[in-house]
């Protein structure tokens, strides 16, 4: 997962809105993979494939691991991906 909501919805609410990060590096519409080299800290284990078709809310408590957080360019082509698919 990758959280993409922002502090202040965070601290309004007990929960977080994130886009889903898989392994499986099949070519899916609305994704695109990312590296360790896409974090501008942590690491990931293997290159995943971003789904931003696959949109969640969840509740913060659930998180029990913090890989690392993405760059602002990722975070940019999330947006941009988002807004090819409602467009």
């Amino acid at each position: 997962m990758i959280v993409v909501s922002n502090d202040a919805y965070q601290t309004a609410t007990p929960d977080f809105v994130a886009v889903a990060m898989t392994s499986n590096l099949t070519l899916a519409p609305y994704s695109f993979v990312i590296s360790s080299a896409d974090l501008v800290n942590g690491t990931l284990n293997r290159p995943g494939r971003v789904r931003v078709d696959k949109i969640y809310t969840l509740a913060q408590f659930i998180v029990v691991t913090r890989f690392g957080r993405v760059s602002p360019n990722i975070l940019g082509r999330i947006r941009q991906e988002l807004a090819t698919l409602i467009g």
